[in-house]
Order: structure tokens, then C-alpha cells, then sequence
């Protein structure tokens, strides 16, 4: 439904999620004016909210929107907890210089996460090792982990297979840097470049793997359809492609999350 609504809207996903908020606003305006008017008319009483309650009353009803509009279920705790922390950081009387380091930090980990519609999400070292089982034996091979985060993933992967050419590519600069610091402390063969991955050709690499988001799987398809080469692999953790049955699943986890994988005729 979210994207049904997002087209119709022509919006990214940050500006719902704000004008989400407003119409919560506006929501709670109106459901207490309406019972504290009501309450004087029929019952004769002054009614006084606490401030508490008219914040939490916003965190519900933008969760609940955000689960009408389709937003992604992590949308939903943003939601309903983005007017509670606003809420106890202005009681707390926290120093302004405490939001600016937050801001720089926050801006430096998500980027554009705004127009990419790809938030970080860090892989686990079980999916390393999937990975590493999935690739083929015997020769050289060239992958890129596109949203390589922290870098865990090309690291591990750069290790056990040190005659390829390992990468990662990362959009946001504050992972981007930690991953570049971390490979030299650890003297990793993996390279990192700081970009955004529709500048590459697929048809550059044999593995490519991806942990990215639902919005932009359909994206990631058409690319990698167009660019790699027959017999190379795409695999994507978590996130399939709607329509595009995979050639193998892999599920390695009681959360019910997949490693999809898809080789290129």
C-alpha cells in the first residue's frame, strides 16, 4: 500500500513519514477538543489533558497511520517513539550542543537515506559465512557488497578468498570511513569506495550482494538483468524481488529471514 500511496503522492518515504506526523498532530487536536467538549456539554466538567498523555496519544495514532500508509514495519517504532524522545529531551533540559552532535552524527550514518530509501542495516557473520559457502570454488572472482556498511561482510569474505578482488560500496560517510580505518587497521585486502552503486557496471563483477530495502529491490533488478553477465550471482539478505522467483533460498535463522539468490541467465 505504501507504494501505491507514495505514487499517487509522488512523496519519499522521509516526507510521509512527516506529513504522517502532522496529520497524528492534527488527529489529537481534534479527538480532544471533541471529548473535552463533550465532556462540558453533557457532563459539565473542565477537562485537563497532561502533556504525557497528548504525546503519547501522538506516538499512536503516527504508528497507526504509519501501518495504514504501508510504511515498513521500522517506520512504525520511528513513529512511535520519535514524539516520546522529543518529549523527554525537552524536560531533561539536555544542552543544545548535545542535538548538534547528534544531528552531525545522525546525518553522517543515513546520508541519503532520504532519497536512496536504503537506512543502514548491518549484516551478522551467519550470513558471512553463507555467502562464502555460495561462491565459486577453484577460480578468481570479483564481488562488491553494495551498502557495505561497517564493512564486516567484504572483510570476511577478503579473508577466506584472498586470490579475488573483494569490495564494498557505501553512500553514507560515516560508515564508509569506519570501514576504510577498520580495513587498515586489520590490513584487509578489501577495497571500499564511497559512492552510490547505480554509478557501477554490474557487468564489472560475478558476486554481487546486496542488503538494502525493499523500496529499491525492483531497481536493483532491473540493473543487475541489464548489466551482469550470464552465470553471475545476485543475493540479497532479507529482500526479495517481487516477481522474480529466486534460484535458490537460504534460511538460517527462526526470524523467518531468507538469503535470496539469483543467477543471471
Amino acid at each position: 500500500m505504501q507504494q501505491n500511496l507514495s505514487a499517487k503522492l509522488n512523496l519519499k518515504p522521509a516526507t510521509l513519514a512527516v506529513l504522517i506526523q502532522c496529520v497524528a498532530v492534527f488527529t489529537v487536536l481534534c479527538v480532544t477538543w471533541a471529548i473535552y467538549w463533550l465532556s462540558a456539554i453533557i457532563f459539565n466538567l473542565d477537562l485537563t489533558y497532561p502533556i504525557f498523555t497528548l504525546v503519547l496519544l501522538q506516538a499512536l495514532f503516527a504508528a497507526f497511520f504509519s501501518h495504514l500508509s504501508g510504511m515498513a514495519s521500522w517506520w512504525r517504532w520511528i513513529h512511535l517513539g520519535f514524539p516520546i524522545v522529543v518529549w523527554a529531551m525537552s524536560i531533561l533540559h539536555i544542552p543544545n550542543t548535545f542535538y548538534l552532535i547528534g544531528f552531525i552524527v545522525t546525518l553522517s550514518l543515513y546520508w541519503t537515506t532520504f532519497r536512496t530509501q536504503v537506512p543502514f542495516f548491518p549484516s551478522r557473520s551467519v550470513i558471512w559465512e553463507q555467502v562464502l559457502s555460495l561462491l565459486p570454488q577453484n577460480k578468481p572472482i570479483r564481488l562488491i557488497d553494495i551498502g557495505s556498511g561497517l564493512g564486516d561482510l567484504s572483510m570476511c569474505v577478503a579473508k577466506a578468498r584472498p586470490e579475488s578482488l573483494i569490495e564494498g560500496i557505501e553512500i553514507a560517510p560515516l560508515p564508509w570511513l569506519v570501514s576504510v580505518v577498520r580495513a587498515k587497521l586489520k590490513r584487509s585486502r578489501a577495497v571500499f569506495k564511497f559512492g552510490d552503486y547505480h554509478a557501477l557496471d554490474f557487468a564489472n563483477y560475478d558476486v554481487i550482494f546486496a542488503y538494502l530495502s525493499p523500496a529499491v529491490m525492483h531497481a536493483l533488478w532491473q540493473k543487475s538483468h541489464a548489466e551482469m553477465r550470464p552465470g553471475s550471482l545476485l543475493m540479497s539478505y532479507e529482500f526479495e524481488i517481487q516477481g522474480v522467483p529466486p534460484s535458490s533460498v537460504i534460511s538460517h535463522d527462526d526470524q523467518g529471514k531468507m538469503l535470496y539468490v539469483w543467477k543471471i541467465p
